[in-house]
Order: C-alpha cells, then structure tokens, then sequence
C-alpha cells in the first residue's frame, strides 16, 4: 500500500468512527426518550440491540469505502467484502435472535413471574435464528445449502430416535411454558405429594425448592402427565380456615360475633392478611361433644397463612376463654352392665377322693 492509498484507508475508518460515536451519543438518547415513552416493550429491546452495533457499523462501512481506494489483486477485495457480508449478517442475525429471546422474558416480567433462569423458548428462538443466519452466510458465499439441509434431515430423524426420552422432556417443557399455568416462582404441590416453588423450569427438568430447602427435580414428561395444584394461579392469595368447637350450651349469635370480632382485629394487626377481605364463620355439624365451626381468613401469600392459622388459634382461646365460651374436651359416655359369673359345680362336688 502506498502513503496515499494508506492516509485515504486511515481516514475513512476515522471518519465512520466518528460517525458511528456522534449517533451514538447525540442522536440516539433523543430516540431512547421517544422509544421509552410508548407502551411496547419491544421496542426498547430493539432499540438498546442495534445502539450496541452502532459504531461497528460505521467502523466497518468506512473501512470497506477506504479499501476501495487501496489498489489490489481483485480476489483481495472479493475477501474483504465477504468479510464485510459475513459481519453484518453475523449482526443483524444477533440482534433478531436477542429481541425475540428478549420478548419472552418480558412477557414473563408484565405476567408478574419469575423469569426462568435457562428460559426454553428463548434458547430454541436463538438456535433457530442462528441457524438460518448461518444459512444465509453460506448461500452468499455461494455455497449451496440443498447437500446442508438434506445432511441436517437425515441427522436429524436419527438424533430424534435416538433421543426419544429428551425431547420428550423438551417439548413437555416447552408445553408447560407456552401454557403458562406452571411459572417460576409459583408454588405447586403434585398428585404424588411433592410440593415447592417452581426454582427453574429447564429443556430436560423442573426443579421445586421445598419448605425444607431441599431441590425436587422432576422430568418434564413426568410433570405434564400429573394432577398439580398451583397457589398462586390465578392469584397468589389464599383463603384459609381455623376450625374449632364450642359447646353445646353456647350462644352461637354470640359466638360468631366473638369469632369476627377476632378475625377483624387479625386483619389490622397482621400486614399477611388481605384487608379487602370480609371475615366469617360457617357452622359445620353437631359433633359428639361440641358443635364445630370454621373460622374464614385471607392471606396474601401461600406461605403467610401458615404463621396466621398459629396467631388466630392463640387469639381465639385466649378471647373464648375472656367471654366464657368453653372449647369442650371430647367426651364419651361408658356403660358397664355388671353381671353375677356363676361358676360351674366340680364333678366331685363333696371333694372325695374316688380314686382306688
């Protein structure tokens, strides 16, 4: 390369530089305000992917300008713009592959949920935008993809034979995920007794992190096939019951009057309880010592009623016991017929001896 040919090379890689930094810093922050100001979450994601490949891109196209000006073999100048090609794609190919996995985390943070930590949709999205950028570079280059895609449909029924049990898992999980009755952060109890909030919800596994602070790892097509209860679908709030027995002698008007009376002042004492909530009591049976009832609270959480049930418990006795309700121990009533045993006469009844 001459001095000429290397000052002009030199100035149009400075000159996209700067470009590509005055975008960057004076014109994008004025898109950014107008782009934060709309509902769409999408669009920061787009705009924050392509601000990253701002300044490459100009860095780049003033170098392929000031490589027009160096005078070279021709085959030189085809590499270079193969170069060039194989870049941009390899960009515009990340920034697809990044908002799409991007959109399905977003969905997750306005649903209120946990994103997954190895999200399944967002990693599949990825392999398969890659794939077809990769695609895309090999037929610019010229390079048929027909031999390609053949290869990649015969290995691909013969990794699917061979792995029937993972993408079994695979795509339970990605069933699970799309239905989005099963979240991260939610708390789920299985048919089989299991029960935790969902910690991760990965290709193969789904992983529980129980009250003991133990990990239950469940296979995919396992937990697809199972009954679960989930607490926190449609809502994290649960309606819990204390049941308790009065006597037969109680006035239940004032019973039940006693018994709101409680739940009432749990409700401004206790931050866990759900203060829309209305308190109440239903009657549930005559039993054999005490006529029982259930006491109705709301807490906010799955695991605050657990510390509510212990304080309403203690509030109740303590309050039954201050107005004179009695909470009757179980009583059963025995009858025990007595009968005279008579005994049956000795064959000898005199006591002789009759031996010889």
């Amino acid at each position: 390369m001459t001095f000429d040919e290397t000052l002009f090379f030199s100035l149009f890689i400075a000159g996209g530089l700067v470009t590509g930094f005055f975008l960057k810093k004076i014109v994008a922050p004025f898109f950014k305000k107008i782009v934060s100001r709309t509902k769409w979450v999408a669009d920061d994601l787009i705009f924050d992917s392509i601000s990253k490949w701002v300044v490459p891109w100009f860095t780049a196209l003033g170098a392929y300008f000031g490589w027009e000006w160096v005078k070279m073999d021709v085959k030189y100048h085809q590499w270079v713009q193969n170069g060039l090609m194989i870049f941009y794609v390899f960009s515009i190919t990340w920034i697809v592959a990044n908002v799409l996995s991007g959109m399905t985390k977003v969905r997750s943070a306005e649903g209120d949920k946990v994103a997954s930590s190895s999200s399944i949709v967002g990693n599949i999205i990825k392999v398969i935008v890659y794939c077809l950028g990769i695609l895309v570079i090999l037929q610019s280059l010229g390079i048929s993809i027909t031999p390609v895609l053949t290869a990649l449909g015969v290995g691909g029924l013969a990794v699917a034979l061979a792995l029937q049990d993972t993408l079994s898992n695979l795509f339970a999980g990605i069933q699970i995920i799309s239905t989005r009755k099963i979240n991260p952060g939610d708390f789920i109890k299985l048919e089989s007794g299991q029960e935790g909030f969902v910690e991760d919800i990965s290709w193969r596994y789904t992983t529980l992190n129980s009250s003991d602070n133990n990990r239950v790892i469940i296979p995919n097509s396992k937990l697809s096939g199972l009954i679960v209860s989930n607490y926190f679908f449609p809502g994290k709030e649960v309606v819990f019951n204390v049941e308790v027995g009065v006597d037969y002698n109680s006035d239940l008007e004032e019973v039940e009057k006693i018994t709101v009376e409680v739940l009432k002042e749990m409700q401004k004492a206790w931050a866990d309880c759900d203060r829309d909530f209305t308190p109440f009591i239903r009657y549930q049976q005559f039993g054999d010592s005490s006529i029982t009832l259930k006491a109705f609270l709301k807490a906010k959480t799955f695991g605050g009623q657990f510390l509510l049930k212990h304080e309403l418990m203690k509030k109740l006795k303590k309050k039954y016991k201050e107005t004179g309700i009695n909470i009757p121990f179980p009583v059963r009533n025995v009858t025990i017929h007595n009968q005279e045993l008579t005994r049956p006469a000795p064959d000898n009844a005199t006591g002789a001896d009759n031996s010889n």
